[in-house]
């Protein structure tokens, strides 16, 4: 096990493939309205209400499903996943990131990230860049990984992660899931990173076109992420 405090957690007995799928099987219920669980990982993250790391995940414990039976969004999976990787390069997330993405994609600006009492990056909240920088990282997604005549990203772990594990019929949504990514419909085409309140990036590939939109919606559940999907639609159809 990368996290052997994990062993005898439902958490730690979850291949990572489904981690990235949010397939884990592991109950999270995740409404943004106050009560639901997101809002009781933020405490235990964020607001330090735990000891931060592997203190986290135990608090949600509660099988459901098989390990990849079924899709349902937690963004707790997101969260062991970067305990995971904290583990596996042996430093600080940000650190790793500055070296493989920020420094060589020419960043014109410091990026920051929320930290937990144990001193671990949150995965799933609280990374902040300025515009363009996103806007940097979203060119690299949409040009495959590739980047001033190098390749930041390998090609075939983006065409794992941004192909349907699931499918939108599977999700309950009008998008399908890849690994952390949200994928339209195959007769559309390219992928999205959704966050909370509007956030978003789009990407689409086949186009080496990408947008970014930044919002702080007041409502988590605000529909106004119809609008943005229209605007999107709308800038491919005139490029």
């Amino acid at each position: 096990s990368i996290v052997p405090e994990l062993l005898g957690c439902e958490y730690g007995a979850t291949p990572l493939r489904h981690l990235l799928t949010m397939s884990s099987g592991v109950a999270f219920r995740e409404t943004y309205d106050g009560r639901d669980d997101s809002a009781g990982l933020s405490r235990l993250t964020f607001g330090g209400q735990s000891a931060g790391g592997v203190a986290v995940p135990p608090f949600f414990n509660t099988r459901i499903a098989a390990p990849g039976r079924q899709w349902n969004y937690a963004s707790a999976e997101t969260f062991v996943l970067a305990l995971a990787l904290r583990r596996a390069i042996g430093r600080p997330i940000a650190d790793y990131c500055a070296e493989k993405l920020w420094q060589p994609l020419g960043a014109e600006a410091d990026a920051s990230w929320l930290i937990d009492r144990s001193g671990l990056e949150i995965g799933f909240m609280g990374f902040n860049a300025v515009l363009r920088d996103y806007g940097r990282l979203a060119m690299l997604l949409a040009a495959g990984g590739q980047h001033g005549g190098r390749q930041l990203l390998p090609q075939a772990w983006l065409a794992e992660m941004t192909r349907p594990h699931f499918t939108g019929a599977q999700t309950g949504r009008w998008f399908g899931y890849g690994y952390q990514t949200w994928i339209f419909p195959a007769a559309e085409g390219g992928f999205a990173l959704l966050g909370v309140r509007g956030q978003a990036i789009f990407v689409d590939p086949s186009r080496r076109l990408a947008l970014v939109h930044t919002a702080v919606r007041a409502d988590a559940r605000d529909p106004g992420g119809a609008d943005l999907a229209a605007l999107w639609r709308g800038v491919k159809r005139h490029v």
